[in-house]
């Protein structure tokens, strides 16, 4: 299944979800990344100032990847919608 995410609160219910899905807590994905549980919390609030370095190591933790892609033609609250 592919999401598209254009904003830190969409990635951060990605993450969210993914989490879930595993049925992890905040803390477990947390030690299991090297990252507090606070860390985890911020990043699925949305917090704009997280480090790409952290969204890519916890997105490795939950087997997701990063992937760079042409814009699609959609209206970005569309995307909203999906969420």
């Amino acid at each position: 299944m592919t999401e598209h995410a254009r904003t830190p609160k969409q990635i951060g219910n990605l993450v969210r979800r993914a989490r879930k899905r595993r049925g992890w807590s905040q803390t477990q994905l947390g030690n299991k990344a090297g990252l507090r549980q606070e860390t985890i919390s911020l990043i699925e609030n949305g917090n704009p100032a997280t480090r790409l370095e952290t969204i890519l190591g916890l997105l490795a933790t939950l087997d997701l990847e990063f992937r760079v892609t042409a814009r699609s033609k959609g209206h970005p609250s569309e995307f909203e919608e999906l969420f």
